[in-house]
């Protein structure tokens, strides 16, 4: 499907909408009988009717969302290489910088929820580069587009009127709900139904905004990490060195063992000294697809509630430098 753009305009209850094409193959009865369920739904939920209008009435179909959906690239970095893009000087500093502009704020989350400042920053640097990074689509646009392709459509759908919910109950414009192309928002990347969740007002004006408040968004996320069990008390990783001929399938972080365990098979420190001989349980990750792996973390408990944020081993390591680094 070439690149072009397709504007649906109807009238609230009035359907078919009349939409334009420039080129390629569309199927304006499947995008219209979309528009149909939706506006039905949402009347249904309730929803008003100025919510409904923001969403139906301009909607525009995205090629492109549709082309990032589908070829979503399969290769990927080695662990030294995603490293050396996150966890980067530039980063570093940058947070230090905002972390000084917030230590009230910071205090507050660490305070209500138990999830100290650097931790905080670590997330928020990830995600969006402590709010630099520029959202690209209306997310009402992406969520019609996604549910017109048809792969994940329950999914879609049901981000699309967690989004709607929370503009009305917030009173949000739906226009200026901007997010990526598969519908992460704010300074933290929320899906809505994660934001439906844990999303909390941190600024204490009645309403929650994670893409226009800085506060709301932290509290939000500490909100989310204490939910998952955040215990600030514990580290999140432990850089260490492997013995020679050590088994790899035991570096996927999937195995959990007491440390005690991990130093009887010759685990250590990277200077060579001993591990803490505790009971604690740790796992063992390191990057088993190149030729020689130069860098192995124990992972705490801790690091498994960061991969129920996103479950990525590689994220997870990075958020624990990455938080070392901003204390």
């Amino acid at each position: 499907m070439k690149n072009f753009l397709i504007s649906c305009f109807s009238v609230l209850f009035l359907l078919p909408s009349i939409c334009f094409a420039d080129e390629g193959s569309f199927d304006l009865d499947r995008w219209n009988s979309i528009l149909n369920d939706i506006q039905s739904r949402a009347v249904e939920m309730k929803i008003s009717n100025h919510t409904i209008n923001e969403v139906i009435q301009p909607s525009v179909f995205i090629p492109s969302i549709v082309n990032s959906d589908k070829n979503q690239s399969e290769f990927k970095l080695t662990l030294d290489q995603y490293l050396n893009n996150v966890v980067n000087q530039k980063r570093i500093i940058s947070g230090k910088k905002m972390r000084r502009k917030y230590p009230t704020l910071l205090s507050k989350v660490d305070k209500k929820y138990g999830v100290p400042p650097h931790i905080i920053m670590a997330f928020w640097g990830l995600e969006s580069n402590y709010g630099e990074y520029k959202a690209k689509y209306k997310l009402s646009d992406a969520f019609l587009t996604l549910i017109y392709d048809g792969r994940r459509e329950t999914f879609f759908t049901n981000q699309l009127f967690a989004m709607m919910k929370s503009a009305d109950k917030d009173k949000l414009e739906v226009s200026e709900i901007y997010g990526s192309w598969a519908g992460a928002m704010g300074h933290f990347q929320f899906i809505p139904t994660t934001l439906e969740q844990y999303g909390m007002d941190g600024n204490n004006d009645g309403r929650i905004d994670i893409i226009h408040s800085v506060g709301d968004a932290m509290f939000s996320a500490g909100n989310y990490l204490s939910k998952l069990g955040w215990n600030k008390h514990e580290k999140i990783i432990r850089e260490v060195k492997l013995p020679a001929d050590f088994d790899t399938s035991l570096l996927e972080g999937k195995v959990q063992k007491p440390l005690t365990e991990w130093a009887a098979m010759g685990i250590t420190n990277p200077d060579g000294s001993e591990i803490p001989k505790a009971e604690m349980i740790a796992g063992l990750v390191a990057d088993t697809s190149v030729p020689e792996i130069s860098r192995a973390f124990l992972t705490y408990p801790n690091f498994y509630r960061i991969k129920k944020w996103n479950n990525s081993n590689w994220y997870a390591i990075a958020i624990g430098l990455l938080s070392e680094k901003l204390k």
